[in-house]
């Protein structure tokens, strides 16, 4: 009889650890994944900050005619200064006037044959606007991974998630120019 209550005893203890090991296996994935994001929302913001001063070295640089410039300094300020509610809105912006200022005609032609640093602003400003795409579609996966781990019900009934919020997409118009 005894015997038979300490394997019962044994078994629930065991039971209880595996179950204890899951959970927090599946706590610790869960906070993993919302580090990733906000990795990934740094480097998404850092490639926001470099595509917007490539913009405005761009309509400093006295390369593009005046209303391409002030449209361009215009965009890149706003997308520099937006609050977090108007930023996806202001990247998006400038990410048009980036596209409206290089599908003038001749421009890529006109600013690297300019002499100087054309060449070098157009390069920079390329390569920003391809890592801001990049940026955001690595942030955007890694939201979607948190989202998921998110809606597992076992991450649901316990609270495992804490009091970390729903992480958001960021949705911007990111084509790059036609430099």
């Amino acid at each position: 009889m005894l015997y038979h209550w300490i394997i019962d005893v044994l078994f629930w203890v065991a039971v209880v650890f595996l179950v204890g090991v899951y959970v927090s296996w599946r706590a610790t994935r869960l906070d993993r994944l919302h580090v990733r994001v906000e990795t990934a929302r740094a480097a998404l913001d850092a490639a926001l900050v470099r595509r917007a001063a490539a913009a405005l070295e761009l309509a400093a640089s006295r390369l593009l005619d005046p209303a391409a410039s002030l449209v361009l300094a215009t965009a890149a300020h706003e997308a520099r200064t937006a609050d977090a509610d108007n930023r996806e809105f202001a990247e998006s912006d400038l990410s048009r006037a980036l596209r409206a200022v290089a599908d003038q005609p001749d421009f890529a032609g006109t600013v690297a044959g300019e002499g100087g640093d054309g060449a070098d602003v157009l390069e920079e400003l390329s390569s920003s606007a391809a890592k801001v795409a990049y940026a955001r579609r690595f942030y955007n996966d890694a939201v979607a991974q948190a989202r998921a781990a998110r809606r597992k019900p076992l991450i649901r009934v316990l609270p495992l998630a804490g009091r970390a919020a729903l992480p958001d997409f960021f949705e911007i118009d990111d084509d790059p120019p036609g430099v």
